[in-house]
């Protein structure tokens, strides 16, 4: 089958969603950092409102305005995935409405978390949120987050829907995205930033990348190299940009990691939410000079 490409982008950052210093939506900070992602680094989606984005964590009157302030920036230049996702089948309807009416282009839908339902309710639950309005799905697959993971026959069945055409695959199972990309056209994208070029060696077609916040110009010439059929070159450059994956996703989480690299260049972030703690000095010293060294290296 023939995947479904550019609906999401190739090079999508799962942008984080920047506060200001009383741990405020900064919609203004938002718009000048979607704008340096897709005019300077090269990004061509910017996925809201996800694990990077701290989703699960902001209200929906933020998720909405956020939306609103990136569609205004770049949303003439940028696929605008808005994520939806949550544990409650109602809400994730509610919250795929919202982000319809402010001009998202698409919605990232994570499966249902804490429940822990089976398959036939997770398809239900997708479902549900594809038949609510009229903007194309990208399934997001992270059982290490969710405690459930989508199956392969859960995948192919979902592909039928006219709406679900793609996957944020954070599953660490090659196998199964190897049989469901053989099978369907969905249009798969590594949400793994040290599985994008693996991935996309047997067929997906680009990233949702939490690296991409820092060093979106990286990840685009590595696709760009691939893409060209020089992949001697876009190893080289998957192979220098894992240090910098190792240190922002290892020590703490990516939002946590990305936002003091951010701070640190004087760019928009701001603070985490908690339950999320701000990386301490000697984190914040080990990033930067491992940001230094990968970006150098480039």
């Amino acid at each position: 089958m023939t995947p479904r490409p550019g609906l999401f982008g190739r090079t999508a950052a799962a942008m984080i969603t920047p506060f200001d210093a009383a741990g405020t939506l900064d919609p203004e900070g938002a718009q000048r950092l979607a704008i340096r992602l897709v005019d300077e680094e090269g990004c061509d989606a910017l996925v809201l409102s996800g694990t990077t984005g701290e989703g699960p964590t902001t209200s929906d009157a933020e998720k909405t305005t956020l939306v609103r302030a990136v569609v205004e920036a770049v949303g003439d230049r940028a696929a605008i995935v808005a994520g939806v996702g949550t544990y409650d089948t109602r809400h994730t309807v509610v919250l795929a409405r919202a982000a319809e009416r402010a001009g998202a282009h698409g919605l990232l839908v994570v499966t249902p978390y804490y429940s822990r339902p089976g398959q036939e309710a997770v398809a239900q639950h997708l479902l549900s949120v594809a038949d609510a309005t009229g903007l194309p799905v990208l399934l997001y697959d992270i059982p290490g987050r969710t405690g459930t993971a989508l199956t392969a026959d859960t995948l192919l069945r979902l592909a039928e829907h006219p709406r679900i055409q793609g996957v944020k695959d954070c599953a660490y199972d090659l196998m199964k995205s190897a049989k469901v990309m053989a099978a369907s056209d969905l249009a798969y994208y590594s949400g793994c930033d040290e599985l994008i070029l693996p991935l996309c060696s047997i067929g997906a077609v680009g990233c949702v990348s939490t690296v991409a916040n820092v060093a979106g110009s990286q990840v685009c010439a590595m696709l760009d190299a691939y893409e060209k059929g020089d992949h001697r070159e876009a190893a080289r450059r998957h192979l220098a940009l894992i240090p910098l994956v190792d240190a922002l996703m290892s020590e703490a989480p990516g939002t946590v990691t990305v936002k003091a690299l951010l701070h640190a260049q004087g760019l928009p972030g701001g603070p985490v939410r908690g339950p999320l703690l701000p990386a301490d000095a000697a984190l914040t010293a080990r990033l930067l000079e491992t940001f230094a060294q990968a970006t150098a290296s480039q």
